[in-house]
């Protein structure tokens, strides 16, 4: 078959050999299944790409959700326990009427240890979420073993005491040392009780 002879005329295309029409044939059909694809195909592909990554993070969302409903019971019963160690932790804070006794039993207790104070100050209440925080600066003499009595005794008080920068240094020749610190005690914050206008301050042993 001599290409030379054939009429590339479109309108003569019935008389081009068959092979030819076979290729023309073939060659227009991939050109418009190309076209086909490149318009419509590629942009369902996005789409089926974008649909199976939202599956994807559909599905991990559910499975996290899953485990947390299954989880559910539990995290109720931790929560009802975290409540109840607040309330036991609130039940041991001061209220206002033995913020005045409780100053007493620190400085008592320094004194019991055997400590001279040289300084006992108590600062203004701090506010907090749910409860005021009430630091007092101290400075005491006192051997070791005097300070170490002082510390054991403040965390055996009935009320909550913790003890804050904390700084030793040697007082003298004679082994005593100056302690100078923060302790600090905590009652349930007024303005947090009474927000509803209903909520009272709790009992206490």
């Amino acid at each position: 078959m001599n290409l030379s002879e054939i009429d590339w005329d479109f309108n003569s295309v019935g008389s081009w050999p068959l092979p030819v029409k076979a290729v023309v044939i073939i060659f227009t059909c991939l050109t418009v299944i190309g076209v086909g694809v490149f318009f419509d195909t590629m942009d369902q592909i996005t789409d089926l790409g974008s649909a199976e990554l939202t599956e994807q993070t559909l599905k991990t969302d559910f499975e996290t959700k899953q485990k947390k409903a299954v989880n559910f019971q539990d995290y109720k019963d931790q929560l009802t326990q975290i409540e109840a160690s607040l309330n036991e932790i609130i039940k041991q804070m001061p209220t206002e009427e033995e913020l005045a006794s409780l100053l007493i039993d620190i400085s008592q207790t320094g004194l019991a240890s055997g400590l001279e104070f040289k300084l006992f100050k108590p600062d203004a209440p701090i506010l907090k979420d749910f409860y005021s925080e009430l630091p007092i600066n101290i400075e005491v003499i006192g051997t070791y073993q005097e300070l170490g009595l002082f510390v054991s005794g403040l965390a055996s008080l009935p009320r909550i005491v913790t003890l804050h920068e904390v700084q030793i240094v040697p007082d003298g020749k004679d082994g005593a040392m100056l302690m100078s610190a923060v302790v600090k005690t905590y009652n349930e914050g007024t303005e947090a009780s009474t927000d509803s206008g209903t909520k009272k301050k709790r009992g206490r042993k």
